[in-house]
């Protein structure tokens, strides 16, 4: 039996200074090892991606993180606090994406900007810069270079809902860095995880869907040695599974 494909969607970056799509390496080793899935890498290039023809392949949908921000234009009048760090191509695809599998009951693991991008598509805002608001902390990552350093597990997250019976806990330790962090929640979220100041660490599509989360922390991380993260990408994959069975009772 053929593996579900997973699409995860790209980020503009650079390769030899030629604009490139590009999407770390662990997001598919994540979706490969763990969910056992096939990842399908998404260009998001003007005119590169067909929303219709993607989900007619697609049993799960993975929105990686990424250095760059979703656009507040978006999500309301502000100006970007960093200009430079806006990816409006990801943007163009990302959106639309998610409301259509949202709306075709698609599996959808949205991952740090992914999270953000989920809530935005939904009607939701962001805090384009957290640690400027007043009662909540600094969740930017530490200035270095080593990454087992900066994607380290950082602090605890209360977990609750459908994510605590998946998880079996009402608190995790997470490695959640990030600049940007959810503000207002859009309706269709429910929230499941909270960082010690209040703020939404995670967050998913109340109804009618299989498994369609948002978490603000890096589960794909070093995924195998973490028991949290092995139990969701495994849940991704059989959630991504159980759109093949139903194509099939169909």
């Amino acid at each position: 039996m053929s593996r579900p494909i997973v699409v995860i969607a790209c980020s503009t970056g650079t390769s030899s200074e030629l604009v490139a799509d590009a999407a770390g390496r662990k997001y598919s080793l994540a979706v490969a090892e763990v969910s056992e899935c096939q990842p399908l890498l998404l260009p998001v290039g003007k005119g590169l991606a067909d929303i219709a023809s993607v989900l007619e392949v697609a049993s799960g949908i993975l929105l990686p993180g990424a250095i760059a921000n979703v656009h507040p234009e978006h999500y309301g009048n502000e100006e970007p606090v960093i200009p430079e760090a806006i990816d409006r191509d990801r943007d163009a695809v990302t959106l639309p994406l998610i409301r259509a599998a949202v709306e075709r009951k698609i599996p959808i693991f949205a991952i740090c900007r992914g999270f953000q991008e989920l809530n935005v598509a939904l009607g939701g805002t962001l805090h384009q810069a957290v640690h400027s608001v007043e009662g909540l902390a600094d969740h930017r990552e530490p200035d270095v270079k080593d990454f087992d350093v900066m994607f380290a597990v950082r602090h605890p997250v209360k977990v609750k809902g459908e994510l605590k019976k998946w998880l079996g806990q009402d608190e995790v330790m997470v490695n959640s860095l990030h600049g940007q962090g959810i503000k207002d929640l859009a309706k269709p979220l429910v929230a499941e995880a909270f960082a010690e100041d209040g703020l939404v660490e995670a967050a998913r599509v109340a109804q009618g869907n299989p498994f369609s989360l948002g978490v603000q922390w890096h589960p794909e991380w070093l995924v195998q040695s973490n028991p949290v993260s092995l139990a969701l990408f495994r849940r991704f994959g059989d959630a991504a599974r159980g759109m093949i069975a139903k194509g099939q009772a169909a």
